[in-house]
C-alpha cells in the first residue's frame, strides 16, 4: 500500500507572513485592506491572541504530529502565495498574497514532496516574483509541478521516489474558473504557469496526452487542477467529465483545489477524484459571510493506493480548526458533522466512518 498527503490551498503570506520570524511588507492594495497585519487582528478578535513572532512550525499546529504518525509516503500540496520580496503588484487582481523568502522554513516545516504552483496567485508579484520563487523553492530542495521559466518547464512533472519499482508522477494545469488570468499562461518564451483554457474537451485530450506519453509501469500518476469557483458544493459536467478522462487517460488520482471548503470526493474507474480539497493554511480567520460552509474546517487529506494498480483503498480524512492561525485537532462534532455532509454529497463511497476520534474513513464501494 501507498499513502500520499496532499492538501489543498496553503497560503503562508499576507497575515501569516506577518507573524512568522521574518515578516515582508505589509502593504496591500486591496478594496478594504490596506495592512496584512488587519488579518492578524481579525484572527485575534475571533480566537484570541497570536503570539508574535511565532515559531516556523506555527502555523501547522497539530499537523505536523498527525503526518509524522501517519507516515505517508508522499506529501503534496498546493502553495498559493509568491515567495519573494520584489515585484510589483500584479494589475486588475484584488487580491495579492507574498511571503518573505527568510520564511520558507515555515514551508519546509511539513517536509513537501511536491509543490504545486499552477495557481492564481503565484504571480501575484509579476514574473520577477515568479522567478524568485522558482529560485527559493529550489534552492529549499523542494520539487515543483505547474509553472516554469517556459512552457516547456511549467508543464514538466514532479517525480518523487517511492517504494522500489514505483515512483510518484505529478502533473499541475491551472484553469481560468479559478481566477488564473489568461497572461499568465507560460509560453515558448515567457514564464507562467501550466495553463488550460478551461475543462472543455480539447483540454482533455492535452492533458490526457500527456499522461499517456509520460506514465510508465510502476508510476502513480497525480494530476493536480486548480479550478472552479471558491464556494458551494456543485461540480460542474464539465468538471466531471475532464476528470473521468484523466483517469481514463491513466491518472490514478486528480487533485483538484481552489474552493474554500472540501467539495465532493468521487470515486470513478476505482480512482479518487478529490474536486475541491479545500484550504488548508490562510489568514482567513474573522472573515464572514459563508460560515455555513464551515471553512474554518480544514482537512489533511491521506489516500492509500495499490502500488500496482493506483487503485484507490481508502481515504482518512483528519479534520482540523483553523485557530490564532495555526492548526488544532477538531473535536468530536466536527467529526459527526463532516462525515454527515460527505455522505450526502460524495460519490462512490460506502457510508463514512466516524467512530475513529483521530480520522473519518471511507471505503470505495468496490474495496469490499
Amino acid at each position: 500500500m501507498i499513502t500520499l498527503f496532499v492538501c489543498g490551498d496553503v497560503m503562508l503570506g499576507r497575515g501569516v507572513d506577518q507573524i512568522l520570524p521574518h515578516p515582508g511588507d505589509p502593504a496591500l492594495r486591496e478594496d478594504y485592506v490596506h495592512d496584512a497585519r488587519d488579518y492578524v487582528r481579525l484572527a485575534e478578535a475571533a480566537n484570541g491572541p497570536v503570539p508574535r513572532p511565532v515559531d516556523f512550525a506555527w502555523p501547522w499546529g497539530d499537523a505536523l504530529e498527525i503526518l509524522d504518525a501517519a507516515a505517508p509516503d508522499a506529501r503534496l500540496l498546493n502553495l498559493e502565495t509568491s515567495v519573494t520580496r520584489t515585484g510589483r503588484f500584479a494589475p486588475g487582481k484584488a487580491v495579492h498574497y507574498r511571503m518573505h523568502p527568510a520564511n520558507l522554513p515555515s514551508l519546509t516545516a511539513v517536509r513537501p514532496d511536491v509543490c504545486v504552483l499552477a495557481n492564481n496567485h503565484v504571480l501575484d508579484f509579476g514574473r520577477r516574483g515568479l522567478a524568485d520563487t522558482l529560485d527559493a523553492l529550489a534552492d529549499a530542495g523542494l520539487r515543483t509541478a505547474g509553472a516554469g521559466r517556459d512552457a516547456a518547464l511549467a508543464a514538466l512533472p514532479a517525480t518523487v521516489p517511492l517504494a522500489p519499482g514505483h515512483r510518484l508522477l505529478v502533473l499541475a494545469v491551472g484553469m481560468p474558473s479559478s481566477g488564473i488570468p489568461y497572461d499568465w499562461a507560460a509560453t515558448d518564451d515567457r514564464a507562467g504557469v501550466s495553463f488550460v483554457a478551461g475543462a472543455s474537451a480539447p483540454a482533455q485530450a492535452q492533458v490526457a496526452s500527456r499522461i499517456r506519453k509520460l506514465k510508465q509501469p510502476g508510476d502513480i500518476a497525480v494530476v493536480s487542477v486548480h479550478w472552479g469557483s471558491n464556494w458551494g458544493y456543485d461540480v460542474t459536467r464539465d468538471q466531471v467529465a475532464f476528470a473521468h478522462a484523466l483517469v481514463d487517460a491513466g491518472a490514478d488520482l486528480v487533485h483538484g483545489h481552489s474552493s474554500h471548503h472540501t467539495r465532493p470526493p468521487e470515486v470513478y474507474g476505482g480512482r479518487l477524484v478529490l474536486y475541491g480539497c479545500g484550504d488548508l493554511i490562510n489568514d482567513y480567520e474573522g472573515i464572514t459571510g459563508y460560515e455555513r460552509y464551515r471553512d474554518d474546517l480544514r482537512l489533511l487529506h491521506l489516500v492509500s493506493l495499490d502500488p500496482d494498480t493506483g487503485r484507490l483503498l481508502r481515504l482518512r480524512l483528519v479534520p482540523l480548526l483553523a485557530r490564532r492561525l495555526r492548526l488544532v485537532r477538531a473535536p468530536a462534532e466536527d467529526h459527526r458533522w463532516l462525515g454527515s455532509l460527505l455522505d450526502r454529497i460524495s460519490e462512490g463511497f460506502e457510508p463514512c466512518v466516524t467512530d475513529d476520534p483521530r480520522a473519518l474513513t471511507l471505503v470505495p464501494r468496490t474495496a469490499r
